[in-house]
């Protein structure tokens, strides 16, 4: 898809009702959403972050949607695919700014240049007991790149096409912190598992994509 066809799009999505938990629990195992429930949507005590889902055109002008691979540390993320973002701090004025900042900080992606085009739906994540507030945007121009390298291990293009493509969706086996050995729906990208928060916050924009074509 080119990047005018994607901003007409995009403007039509600005005004529909968010798909929410559908969207999240087509892409969760039973475990995580029984999981969730039993904090029956109270995540008052939850740590507060935010995320950039960032669509923006190739040099073939093309386009993609940007993600990440954190390196491998002692924590419940290491090594995970994820979108740009992190914890709010107190420099920022509201999740959003969150969200710009930690992409520029991670990528390089000037938050000047960045149309956010919608807030999407909370996810919370029970391993790091953080409620995480996605945003969808995008950028009209082929990023500069700035990997934030101790950070981000590397970035993973993920084609606007291939998104909304059924068949890179599988069930994968995967091992929590609150279950062992379970098989999860996951998005595969070029032999790049997706699942998980990440996994449930990429399900929403394609939901609202495809609902808008």
């Amino acid at each position: 898809m080119k990047l005018n066809d994607f901003v007409q799009l995009a403007s039509k999505i600005q005004n529909m009702p968010l798909p929410g938990k559908e969207a999240h629990y087509k892409m969760s195992s039973e475990a995580r959403i029984r999981h969730i429930k039993k904090f029956n949507d109270n995540f008052d005590d939850a740590r507060k972050a935010a995320v950039l889902a960032c669509f923006y055109p190739n040099i073939q002008e093309d386009v993609q949607l940007l993600l990440t691979l954190r390196h491998s540390y002692n924590g419940v993320h290491s090594n995970q695919i994820s979108f740009p973002g992190g914890k709010s701090e107190k420099v920022d004025v509201n999740l959003t700014e969150t969200a710009l900042r930690e992409t520029e900080e991670e990528v390089g992606i000037h938050r000047s240049n960045v149309e956010v085009v919608k807030e999407l739906s909370k996810v919370f994540i029970p391993p790091s007991n953080f409620l995480v507030q996605p945003y969808l945007g995008y950028v009209k121009t082929t990023p500069d790149f700035t990997i934030q390298e101790y950070e981000v291990a590397t970035l993973i293009e993920v084609a606007f096409a291939d998104l909304m493509d059924d068949h890179f969706i599988e069930e994968v086996p995967i091992t929590t912190s609150y279950a062992k050995n379970i098989h999860v729906p996951a998005f595969n990208f070029y032999d790049n598992i997706v699942w998980g928060a990440t996994g449930m916050i990429l399900n929403e924009v394609k939901t609202l994509f495809r609902q808008a074509m």
